[in-house]
C-alpha cells in the first residue's frame, strides 16, 4: 500500500465538536487542536459558529456545522433558515440531516424538495453542502440507494453516513449505533455520481479505521478522535512505516 502523509490524512478530517455537554471552553480548545493539526474543517453547534470563525481566521481550516441536528424533523423553511443564518455565521460547509420519517415513507417528492431547498443556499453562497442519511435508521439498502440519487441529481457535494447520535435499541435493550459500515460505505460510493464525495461518520477512531474506508472512496470523515489519528500518522512517518501497515 502506498504511504498516506499526515496532511493528506488531516484533510480528510471534520473535527466533530457536537456533543451537546461541550461547554464553551471545550469548544475553543477543540477548535485550537483542530487547527493546530490543521485538519479540514471543524464541525461545530451552530450558536458557536461565530466564535470559530473568528478563532480560525488565517488559518486553513474550515468552518462547518449542522442542521435539522440530530434528528432531521425541521420543517423545510427552518432548514433553509438555519442554513442561511449559519452560513451568515461564517460557515463554508453544511451537514444538514434529513427527514427519516419522510424517507421511510418514501416520499421522495418531500425529500427532494427538501433537499433542493437546502443545496439552493449552500450554491447561492458557495457553501458546500453534506446530506445526512443516518444510515442506522434506515433498515434496507433501497433508501439509502434513493437517497443517492436524490443526492447525485441535486449535485450536492458529499452524502454522508450518520451523525454519531442516531441510537436504536439492540437485541440486549442497550442503545447504540453502527454508523459508518464498510457495506454503506460501498453502496453510497457505488450509487452517487463521481463528484458527489463520500464522508463516513460514527465509528470512524482511529488511523486503521481511516486507511480502511479511504480504500472505499471515502475523502471525508467525521472524527473526535483526531488527536489520536494524526499522532498515529506521525508515528508511522517517524519510523518510515508505510500507512496501512
Amino acid at each position: 500500500m502506498s504511504s498516506v502523509s499526515k496532511r493528506e490524512i488531516a484533510k480528510m478530517i471534520d473535527h466533530s465538536l457536537l456533543h451537546p455537554t461541550m461547554d464553551d471552553q471545550t469548544l475553543r480548545d477543540g477548535i485550537e487542536l483542530a487547527r493546530k493539526y490543521n485538519v479540514a474543517s471543524v464541525c461545530i453547534k451552530p450558536y458557536a459558529v461565530k466564535m470559530a470563525a473568528e478563532l480560525l481566521k488565517g488559518s486553513d481550516v474550515m468552518v462547518c456545522t449542522v442542521i435539522g441536528f440530530p434528528h432531521g424533523n425541521s420543517r423545510v423553511d427552518v432548514k433553509v433558515f438555519e442554513t442561511g443564518k449559519a452560513i451568515e455565521d461564517g460557515a463554508v460547509e453544511i451537514d444538514m440531516v434529513v427527514n427519516t420519517g419522510k424517507v421511510l415513507s418514501e416520499d421522495w417528492e418531500y425529500v427532494s424538495r427538501e433537499i433542493a431547498a437546502v443545496v439552493a443556499v449552500t450554491k447561492k453562497h458557495g457553501a458546500a453542502l453534506k446530506v445526512i442519511f443516518e444510515n442506522d435508521f434506515l433498515p434496507e439498502d433501497k433508501y439509502k440507494i434513493m437517497l443517492c440519487k436524490i443526492c447525485s441529481e441535486h449535485r450536492v457535494e458529499f452524502v454522508k453516513t450518520s451523525t454519531g447520535y442516531g441510537y436504536i435499541k439492540q437485541a440486549d435493550g442497550s442503545y447504540n449505533y453502527k454508523g459508518a459500515t464498510h457495506h454503506d460505505l460501498e453502496l453510497m460510493r457505488k450509487h452517487s455520481a463521481p463528484e458527489v464525495q463520500v464522508k463516513a461518520a460514527g465509528g470512524v477512531r482511529t488511523l486503521e479505521d481511516t486507511l480502511k474506508v479511504r480504500e472505499l472512496g471515502v475523502t471525508r470523515i467525521g472524527a473526535t478522535a483526531t488527536e489520536a489519528i494524526i499522532l498515529a500518522v506521525e508515528g508511522k512517518e517517524a519510523r518510515n512505516i508505510p500507512e496501512g501497515y
